[in-house]
């Protein structure tokens, strides 16, 4: 069993290739978090929100991210993170060819 964390906040931009290349360092920094697995990145340029898709280990080290992260998101002016944390069911997950667990 995994731990998924569902976030997502409002946000003005950067977006696309731009976003790419400004949050380069954080996406790095993420790969050296507790219990980390992987983030998919989310984003609509349209609605400006953005946030991410996360596997953790387990739900301990998911919300010392989500605590941890959340404030460094107030440092960027970003106060409403909506979030939460799921755990999965890895049987019904390979039978539908989810991302690995």
């Amino acid at each position: 069993m995994s731990v998924v964390l569902q976030l997502d906040f409002k946000m003005d931009g950067p977006f696309g290739l731009e976003m790419a290349a400004q949050f380069k360092e954080l996406a790095e920094s993420i790969n050296d978090e507790q219990g980390f697995k992987w983030k998919i990145w989310t984003e609509d340029a349209k609605s400006k929100e953005a946030g991410g898709i996360y596997l953790f280990d387990t739900k301990e080290n998911a919300q010392k991210y989500l605590d941890m992260h959340s404030e460094r998101l107030k440092g960027f002016g970003i106060d409403d993170v909506n979030a939460k944390i799921f755990t999965t069911n890895d049987e019904l997950t390979r039978i539908t060819n989810g991302p690995a667990i």
